[in-house]
């Protein structure tokens, strides 16, 4: 296939790389075009070294998008609408290839549906299919996990299936057709999952507040971040239950992470691989001060959080946004989303769109 990646993020690597190294032609839109070179090298957890060449890499769609087999978005929520508004008039350019997003639950769907032409061919997943890194920027990049199956959304094509058979073939991993796009977009993935941890690290911060060290952000995962996450699932399963979605395509986190309450979820988000040595979202108030993840928790220290950190300026603004607006629009009560949005939303540098 000739495939046109969207997006020069940890994903953008990973995806591009991976697709060229087993034979696809890939192009890439990056804002950036002189920092990439066009063999890409990826590792993967089992030892392996993927080396992918990049047919063309450009900042101008018009280079790019006319004659793509699929078009793919591997980017943040805020960089959506402005990719689908450049992307639209090229569609039809030799026909409307599918365009989709390797991330779904920051408002793909909803702006694919206002920006592109109706008769796009549109999917999206509802979780990443890889955990993704960048390694040296436009060159290499670590592909730390892989899914052992993908759960796919498509809309405005007669023919899913044939779409769902290209999305497997790229990915090399087997894909399943959803029953709709609220089954992507309404995630229990990052848009809970990450909000919660940082809710309960910093919800007691403030102007002044500064901290030791840096936590990692998995491996430390605490029963009472656990506990929170189980409750703002459950709000969002009431949701669901009040949508056109099918029960069970979006698993409780107690399922997903075969856990049974507060504590074993929490040690199993301490336990996963991919997740060991991330950190939490945080900078140094010094600027030549490296991160310390050693050391005591709390007191007077150098670091404070990151609130230009995907982890905020993605999650709360895109992701729980979406979750709230569907919320407030079934006149539904979820304190608990609620106060952590509330909470979270104006830290960040962006107000959402939806709000």
């Amino acid at each position: 296939m000739k495939i046109c990646i969207c997006g020069g993020g940890n994903l953008g690597h990973v995806v591009a790389g991976f697709a060229a190294s087993h034979g696809h032609d890939v192009q890439l839109l990056t804002r950036h075009p002189e920092r990439w070179s066009n063999n890409l090298t990826i590792d993967t957890p089992d030892g392996k070294t993927l080396v992918g060449h990049i047919s063309r890499i450009s900042n101008r769609p018009e280079d790019v998008i006319p004659q793509s087999d699929l078009v793919l978005l591997c980017l943040p929520g805020f960089g959506i609408a402005d990719c689908l508004k450049q992307i639209a008039p090229l569609l039809g350019v030799g026909g409307l290839p599918p365009v989709g997003s390797v991330v779904s639950s920051t408002g793909f769907f909803f702006e694919a549906f206002r920006i592109l032409p109706p008769s796009t061919p549109l999917f999206g997943f509802q979780r990443v299919p890889f955990i993704a890194r960048v390694g040296t920027y436009g060159h290499s990049a670590h592909l730390l996990g892989y899914k052992p199956q993908l759960s796919l959304a498509v809309e405005q094509t007669d023919d899913a299936e044939s779409l769902r058979q290209q999305i497997e073939t790229l990915f090399q991993t087997p894909v399943q057709l959803l029953g709709s796009h609220y089954e992507v977009s309404l995630s229990n993935s990052n848009p809970l999952l990450h909000t919660s941890r940082l809710y309960s690290l910093f919800k007691d911060w403030h102007e002044g507040v500064s901290y030791a060290r840096v936590p990692l952000f998995y491996e430390e995962w605490t029963e009472e971040a656990a506990e929170l996450y189980i409750r703002m699932d459950n709000e969002l399963q009431a949701l669901l239950a009040q949508l056109p979605v099918r029960p069970g395509s979006i698993p409780t986190v107690l399922d997903y992470y075969e856990s049974t309450d507060a504590p074993s979820l929490a040690r199993k988000l301490r336990s996963i691989e991919a997740f060991k040595g991330i950190p939490a979202p945080m900078k140094s108030q010094s600027p030549h001060t490296s991160p310390s993840l050693g050391g005591d928790r709390g007191g007077l220290g150098n670091y404070i959080p990151d609130f230009q950190s995907r982890y905020f300026t993605e999650d709360f603004p895109y992701g729980l946004a979406i979750v709230r607006q569907q919320i407030q629009e079934h006149r539904m009560d979820a304190p608990n989303i609620e106060k952590v949005y509330q909470w979270g939303l104006p830290l960040t540098s962006q107000q959402s769109l939806l709000t």
